[in-house]
């Protein structure tokens, strides 16, 4: 049985969706509220606004649209064709919608109903279990954004997510929807390991080293390498390729001038726009600091004055011992055990990072994080 919630919210319909659509349920905890899941889809869909605001939701932006009348649902738009209605009980009208026991309020999505055409390639890398929910063929183009998104709220959230629930409900759709519609997936949070910081600041790559030498000993700056020796000795004159008939002079000539241009190249000043620090974890993998400039940045980023024209990028990422097995909806015990120790420190370089270059931190998905939130 659901959790009890507010008995001021309306029941969940059994059914909103025509023949084009497709419906999807997003369940979410007690310890949610809406504004959270507004956020959520601000940081993913940049059309995000009310078009109905729910009665009791503070300081909703509503240019074009009105306020729910009471028992009335909210009407979240993501985009022209996409909606999110809620938040409902746990219950439904007249039947049982089969969601997790704690969940305290459902938000009714519907988006066009576009599907592949084949059944999901079998094998590995579905870490997210899409290929259970849609055994017949993965939504593509604008449904795929939304189960995306879905999938992704639902494990910042510590939610769950019904897929393709419209079958289950509809007698007359039943036959034509694929067997196994309406699988519940509720994401592990833990999958979710890689951060990146997004500021206007530029560390100096010794400067970053000496900032995660305070995180991590072992730290290594990556951009150490060796000496040009220039090329290989007796190399003008051989062929460039196979059955070259140049003659010698040229092709000295050739490589002469090859020469000047990789020494003029080498004595030109550094311009550095990229370097990265490597973590040794040994069994564990490694973690791997990338910095570069971005200018395709987070829809809550890049509408800061300060990431107007791109910002400075740190991206914090696990590389896994076992890449496939990252993948699995459901890893081996020990490939979750290393990728607790490794999120643990993911979160202290970010965390280490944004102390000394200030901005904001994004988790895989794109969704804001707070500092405190990595301790």
């Amino acid at each position: 049985m659901a959790q009890t919630s507010s008995p001021s919210l309306p029941p969940l319909p059994r059914a909103s969706t025509q023949g084009h659509q497709a419906r999807h349920l997003l369940a979410v905890p007690d310890d949610v509220t809406v504004d959270e899941v507004e956020v959520l889809a601000l940081s993913r869909f940049g059309g995000t606004r009310w078009d109905v605001a729910p009665s009791d939701l503070p300081g909703a932006d509503l240019p074009a649209g009105r306020i729910a009348g009471p028992g009335e649902p909210g009407v979240l738009r993501l985009t022209r064709h996409s909606h999110v209605h809620g938040p409902y009980a746990p219950r439904g009208d007249g039947f049982e919608p089969g969601l997790p026991a704690r969940t305290a309020l459902v938000f009714d999505v519907v988006c066009p109903r576009e599907r592949w055409d084949d059944p999901p390639f079998p094998g590995g890398g579905d870490r997210d279990g899409l290929a259970r929910a849609f055994p017949a063929g993965l939504p593509n183009r604008e449904e795929e954004r939304v189960v995306q998104w879905l999938i992704a709220a639902a494990r910042r959230l510590g939610g769950s997510v019904r897929l393709d629930v419209a079958g289950l409900w509809d007698p007359a759709e039943t036959q034509r929807r694929a067997a196994g519609a309406g699988v519940v997936l509720t994401p592990d949070p833990g999958a979710s390991v890689d951060l990146t910081v997004w500021s206007d600041v530029w560390l100096d790559p010794q400067a970053a080293h000496r900032v995660l030498q305070e995180v991590h000993p072992r730290v290594v700056l990556a951009t150490q390498g060796a000496d040009y020796q220039g090329p290989p000795e007796g190399i003008a004159e051989k062929p460039l390729y196979p059955g070259e008939k140049l003659d010698p002079e040229l092709r000295r000539e050739l490589h002469a001038r090859a020469d000047d241009f990789d020494i003029a190249a080498l004595q030109a000043p550094v311009v550095l726009d990229g370097y990265g620090l490597t973590i040794d974890l040994g069994h564990d993998g490694w973690v791997t600091v990338e910095v570069m400039g971005d200018e395709v940045l987070p829809l809550l980023v890049k509408e800061l004055p300060w990431a107007a024209s791109g910002a400075i990028c740190y991206r914090v990422v696990w590389d896994p011992p076992d890449q496939f097995e990252a993948q699995m909806e459901f890893p081996q015990p020990g490939l979750v055990v290393a990728r607790k120790r490794a999120a643990d420190l993911v979160g202290k370089v970010a965390a280490a990072i944004h102390a000394a270059v200030g901005g904001e931190i994004a988790d895989e998905s794109e969704f804001l994080l707070a500092p405190e939130d990595l301790a």
